[in-house]
């Protein structure tokens, strides 16, 4: 699918944005991470991180707060809770959690959090907070609480750690409750998405990009100091349309990124 031609974007400034990436593997040697400044790794997958803490990188370790999947050390205790719900149809083997519980919150701030700041990583990404408004729409008498329980629990992770960086992903439900507490606020395709019936990349509405770039620059009305980032999915193979997506998001003031939907891959920006 081809994007519409997008004016290329003014040279930027070293204050207009953040050169970054998101990379969930450990292949990749330290050198192919040289033009990004900030990085979202895995907490687990990952490249050596003292070298790149060396170069100076800014390193945020995955957390997925609003699911659990099977592979993760603490699946078998929380499922042992009875805190896990139903499957993410799209993710085989992680499933959505219930954030409203003391002893998943505690877990996340006593055990996971403090795990990843040992092993080297500047803050955290929080990803899967989209989940829990969406369980309290699709059922509120069952899951009532459920959007205050995700933004209390990015609260209690500030109050807790008040001098590491966060970032969190989406979540755009809790955002206006969320921005004063976060450094980063990310939107996942927020331009270019990924349609996993057809495993396909596919340009999102107008409507649902516009509600995004609203969102995201709402929370930073709220908080001036937030940093906006983005990441879309685009084919790698197509520099013409990843270029476009490039200037679009720079020019909704977004440091942005383009990738393959796994994050596996280090995908670089194509020259001008």
């Amino acid at each position: 699918m081809a994007l519409p031609r997008v004016a290329r974007a003014a040279p930027r400034s070293a204050g207009d944005g953040v050169s970054w990436a998101v990379y969930y593997a450990d292949k990749e040697p330290t050198r192919a991470f040289e033009p990004y400044g900030l990085l979202v790794l895995d907490s687990r997958h990952h490249p050596p991180l003292r070298p790149l803490k060396d170069r100076g990188k800014t390193l945020l370790g995955y957390i997925s707060v609003g699911e659990v999947e099977t592979h993760r050390p603490w699946f078998e205790r929380v499922k042992g809770w009875g805190l896990l719900d139903q499957e993410n149809p799209n993710w085989p083997g992680s499933f959505y959690v219930d954030v409203r519980d003391r002893r998943w919150v505690k877990l996340v701030v006593e055990e996971l959090v403090p795990a990843l700041l040992r092993a080297g990583f500047d803050g955290v990404f929080l990803d899967t907070l989209d989940n829990p408004p969406h369980l309290e729409r699709t059922d509120p008498k069952r899951w009532a609480g459920m959007t205050e329980g995700a933004a209390r629990l990015v609260a209690t992770i500030r109050t807790n750690w008040p001098r590491i960086r966060i970032m969190q992903n989406r979540g755009y439900e809790i955002l206006p409750q969320t921005a004063r507490a976060l450094d980063y606020a990310l939107g996942e395709s927020v331009y270019a998405g990924w349609d996993f019936a057809a495993k396909a990349s596919h340009l999102q509405s107008e409507e649902d990009y516009r509600f995004q770039v609203d969102a995201l620059t709402g929370a930073k009305a709220i908080n001036p100091a937030l940093g906006l980032f983005s990441l879309d999915y685009w084919d790698p193979a197509d520099a013409a349309g990843l270029r476009a997506i490039y200037a679009r998001q720079r020019a909704n003031g977004f440091s942005p990124y383009v990738s393959v939907v796994d994050l596996d891959r280090l995908v670089a920006e194509p020259p001008p």
